[in-house]
């Protein structure tokens, strides 16, 4: 049986303040909620730069697009989606 690493059993769910950019836009449900809510984001060509970062961390470089209430929307939505 494989043990989980300390990160994927806190990782129940997506979180716009612990999962990384790039595993939330690897997963095709997780990367249309953060489309539909904050569109610029995953158009970026920067992203690659951000990919390791939550949306949280990013939140003083875009706080209009990624304010506190838009994160609350992606966080809720995100909790229906399953960890792969």
């Amino acid at each position: 049986m494989a043990q989980q690493t300390p990160s994927q059993q806190q990782a129940a769910r997506y979180s716009t303040a612990e999962t990384p950019i790039g595993e939330l836009l690897a997963n095709p449900a997780a990367r249309a909620i953060i489309a539909k809510h904050a569109p610029r984001i995953t158009s970026s060509s920067q992203i690659d730069a951000v990919a390791p970062m939550p949306l949280k961390a990013l939140q003083g470089y875009a706080p209009q697009e990624l304010s506190d209430e838009v994160l609350a929307k992606i966080d809720v939505e995100l909790a229906k989606v399953p960890v792969k």
